[in-house]
């Protein structure tokens, strides 16, 4: 069965403080490699004095593409919490960026740890996450005799009707959650005049 989807559903901040120094952490939605690159260039004219902009990202439904870039600080002390958070939440399609004010005191290396983590996890925890489910689309062929049936399973699935074709034969194309493909086979299995095709996945 096929788990759902969590997004950052509005783009949130929030400032976490440690020792002087400031911590204002973000998270955003992002659906390419190009929407991070604007909200990086947005932080740095908003934050131009800042020490450090650190983030971490993940891309796509396989969570496969990632980042995480310490920016100065010392290596894996910044990047690396962050995107822990993350994929601990299991987010997709994320942007998490800390943007740091050195308030004098040095932190060392497990305080930057902590800190970049802290930060990270009280945006995500104040932000809106929304669940949702890889989509399929499919396509049914019938005939009269199965018509009703099909419709039947369809709504009893919430499957979208996305066109229907009653012509030269009876063809309906929908989606439907990927996590309800088994149970449509299922329901289908005995009817062999029914033939249902996989047209490709929405995400």
């Amino acid at each position: 069965m096929a788990a759902p989807y969590h997004i950052i559903s509005k783009n949130h901040g929030i400032l976490y403080k440690d020792k002087g120094s400031k911590f204002f952490a973000f998270c955003f939605f992002v659906a390419s490699e190009q929407d991070i690159k604007l909200h990086l260039l947005a932080l740095k004219k908003e934050h131009p004095s800042a020490t450090h902009h650190c983030y971490a990202w993940v891309l796509g439904s396989d969570k496969q593409i990632t980042r995480a870039n310490d920016d100065g600080e010392p290596g894996n002390t910044a990047g690396k919490p962050i995107l822990a958070q993350i994929q601990s939440k299991g987010l997709i399609n994320c942007l998490v960026v800390v943007v740091r004010y050195f308030g004098g005191t040095l932190l060392g290396v497990n305080g930057l740890i902590n800190a970049y983590k802290s930060a990270a996890a009280e945006v995500l925890a104040a932000a809106e996450i929304q669940e949702f489910y890889p989509l399929k689309v499919f396509k049914i062929e019938c005939d009269a005799t199965q018509l009703s049936k099909v419709m039947r399973s369809l709504k009893q699935l919430d499957a979208k009707i996305l066109s229907q074709d009653f012509n030269a034969a009876y063809e309906i194309q929908f989606q439907l959650k990927a996590a309800n493909e088994n149970a449509l086979t299922e329901a289908l299995k005995e009817n062999y005049s029914v033939k249902l095709i996989e047209l490709n996945s929405k995400e």
